[in-house]
């Protein structure tokens, strides 16, 4: 659980680290940096977020005995308990840059998002009418319940392909 704990908090700090460096750069300041701004956290997220799972389970896996197995179920499982943590403290994270360090931001993510809407060609009215919806999901608790859900499944189907790479069969009675 140490293990597992440690590599999640390191995964959430490096994702909050990037956000507020996206902050910091001018990605979060207006509607024609942020898709970029998204697209780079994105990209660099994920790539971290890779490595400190492998880094986990290859850690888990050590302090297992070389006599026992660490199959894909245990594989598995120190993955999915890293991107948990991760997850937690990412969204705790989110919802105070939200609320606290950047409450513009959401206008900003609002703003985006009707420009993508006008560039699919919808008419005014149509983006009238799905502004409100989008300002609802802006919102710090929709934020965290859209993000805690997403994150969750993102990094279980990433867990599930990396326990298949990083695991140790258990020793035969044969070969002993």
């Amino acid at each position: 659980m140490k293990t597992t704990f440690f590599y999640g908090v390191i995964m959430a700090l490096t994702s909050i680290l990037l956000n507020y460096a996206m902050y910091f750069l001018g990605f979060h300041d207006s509607v024609e940096k942020f898709p970029t701004g998204q697209m780079v956290s994105g990209i660099a997220g994920m790539l971290i977020g890779i490595v400190c799972l492998v880094l986990s389970v290859r850690a888990r896996r050590a302090e297992t005995p070389a006599s026992e197995g660490f199959g894909y179920g245990r594989s598995l499982l120190a993955s999915f308990m890293t991107a948990l943590w991760s997850v937690i403290f990412s969204i705790l994270s989110w919802v105070i840059y939200l609320t606290v360090v950047n409450p513009g931001v959401r206008d900003i993510m609002v703003q985006s998002e009707l420009a993508k809407l006008e560039a699919k060609g919808l008419s005014s009215t149509q983006i009238e009418q799905a502004e409100g919806m989008i300002r609802m999901m802006m919102g710090p608790v929709p934020q965290a319940l859209i993000g805690f859900c997403f994150g969750l499944v993102i990094w279980t189907l990433i867990s599930l392909i990396i326990a298949a790479f990083i695991r140790r069969p258990a020793p035969s009675a044969q070969t002993a």
